[in-house]
């Protein structure tokens, strides 16, 4: 059966950790909510398509190198050979030769070179194998490898500096596993963002990062928990990509998994906890000096059953192994969804942000931090904006907008006055008018436009003439001023002009003629010479 496709995020997530960060299959699987199988097949049709990681290719032209291709025959290989389990662990505990899981796997390559299993195959069979002979097995870490974090089941009362009333802080417990060197802190709830902080803040008290951090599954790390594929929330992946290191969540209902934390907060709530029980703290910064002046205590106490402490495992050998850290603090962003409006703006957190007008409808993801807003549609960056804090405000991008809105933008209060009085001084006190008595000009602009539109239909004259009786009778909106052109009212003469008295044909009445021909008379008169 052909294995479902991932998300190209969660696509790309699987090829960082297994050829970025080197991780098992297995641990793939458990960060990135998917089942062992499909990091296989994954990884797989990436080598098949003769694709190298890190790539250039976009998110569309990946998976179609990955999911569609050519469909193939699938023709029943062989049975291949299983290993003898039992001479592999005779190999690789052998003291006179060192050899590795891996050494062993290519001998068995070469004895079958056309009918063999993979390496990650060997690896897993292997494991299972050992485990049915040690059910219960004693785990061992790394320096520098993994950190397990978790929230201590006791509060700590702290006063509320605002308030006066005492409120119960959570207190966040972090320990590495090779030296178990500890880093406590405290918040006053277990939300997302104040997660990623004391992740940030547990990050530069260590000096370095880790390469595994290992979470309980709470909701601020987790956002589905499941036993066998937990799925992290995408912003806490995030900042696992920022400091270079793999979230993988322990099992559910599995204690063994993070015992070392367990360990921790067993000795956060027996000494910082217990002890401050009776002190007043005021505020989480007096809350946290307290907590640090005790965590000093424990870092510095000598181990009962082992040689030093946990501050000299973790000078020695811990933090020289520690990746470095960034050269910037993580922007912690919050992942939401937003839908496109049909004004091409989402809305988020009460502050409306333009998107390209293409996506009108469509539902988009969108990451705020404290400084922007970034929107993405099926892994592409569409839209970024400064984030907006004022409330039922608007944030807007021309570029955004479709042609006939942009054109609609470029009409400034100004540019329409002149225009106006390009057509007359009518037009143009018409056109004051409106602007001046709305609220603000900007509202005036489209029934200014209006008039504009009436200029292919009018003449200019028409126009100034509807303008001036308009301006006299206060008219002074676009429903007016053409109700005033549609009824011919512009060439009616206004209430205060004088009428003009028309006399009809009479006898009596010599006209223009009369009086042009007896000038010329006159003159002829006065011009001859006396005889």
């Amino acid at each position: 059966m052909p294995k479902k496709r991932l998300k190209m995020r969660k696509l790309r997530e699987v090829f960082r950790l297994k050829f970025e960060l080197k991780r098992k299959h297995r641990e793939i699987a458990t960060a990135c909510n998917i089942s062992a199988g499909t990091v296989s097949d994954v990884v797989n049709r990436l080598d098949r398509a003769g694709l190298e990681w890190p790539t250039d290719l976009t998110d569309r032209e990946l998976e179609d190198a990955l999911y569609c291709s050519s469909a193939q025959t699938l023709v029943e290989k062989e049975k291949r050979p299983v290993p003898d389990w039992n001479e592999v662990r005779r190999e690789l505990q052998n003291p006179k030769v060192h050899l590795t899981l891996y050494q062993v796997w290519k001998e068995y390559k070469e004895e079958n070179p056309t009918n063999h299993y993979g390496y990650s195959w060997f690896c897993d069979h292997y494991k299972a194998w050992t485990q049915k002979l040690e059910p219960v097995m004693r785990q061992t870490y790394k320096f520098g490898e993994k950190c397990f974090v978790d929230f201590a089941g006791d509060k700590l009362p702290v006063v509320d500096p605002e308030t006066g009333e005492i409120r119960e802080a959570q207190v966040f417990v972090a320990t590495l596993g090779a030296s178990n060197y500890l880093y406590c802190d405290v918040c006053w709830s277990q939300d997302l963002p104040n997660w990623l902080r004391l992740h940030m803040d547990m990050m530069e008290y260590f000096g370095g990062c880790p390469a595994v951090l290992v979470p309980d599954n709470l909701k601020a790390g987790v956002t589905k928990a499941c036993y066998y594929e937990p799925s992290v929330n995408i912003s806490y992946e995030e900042l696992g990509k920022h400091y270079g290191a793999a979230v993988i969540p322990t099992r559910v209902a599995k204690p063994r998994d993070k015992a070392k934390v367990e360990g921790g907060v067993l000795i956060a709530e027996r000494e910082i906890i217990a002890p401050l029980r009776k002190r007043t703290l005021v505020g989480l910064s007096g809350a946290k000096e307290a907590v640090w002046e005790k965590l000093e205590e424990v870092q510095d106490r000598p181990f009962q059953k082992l040689e030093g402490s946990r501050r000299e495992l973790f000078e020695k050998y811990e933090k020289p192994a520690l990746r470095p850290l960034p050269k910037q603090r993580f922007d912690e962003g919050i992942w939401l969804q937003a839908k496109v409006h049909i004004d091409y703006h989402i809305s988020v957190k009460g502050h409306l942000y333009s998107v390209p007008y293409t996506h009108i409808g469509r539902k988009l993801e969108v990451r705020l931090t404290s400084s922007t807003l970034t929107a993405f549609w099926e892994g592409n960056r569409i839209a970024s904006h400064r984030r907006g804090w004022t409330k039922g405000g608007c944030t807007t991008l021309d570029e955004h907008m479709p042609d006939q809105h942009r054109r609609l933008k470029a009409w400034t209060p100004g540019k329409v006055a002149s225009w106006a009085e390009s057509v007359g001084p009518q037009t143009h006190a018409l056109v004051s008018g409106i602007l001046s008595r709305r609220q603000h000009p900007e509202q005036g602009v489209r029934s200014c436009l209006g008039l504009l539109g009436l200029k292919k239909k009018y003449t200019p004259q028409r126009l100034e003439a509807a303008c001036r009786r308009a301006v006299t009778l206060g008219a002074f909106s676009y429903h007016s001023f053409r109700s005033i052109l549609e009824k011919k009212l512009d060439e009616k003469p206004l209430p205060g002009d004088k009428p003009q008295r028309h006399i009809g044909h009479h006898e009596n009445v010599r006209g223009g003629d009369y009086y042009d021909s007896s000038k010329e008379a006159h003159h002829a008169v006065s011009t001859c010479p006396v005889g």
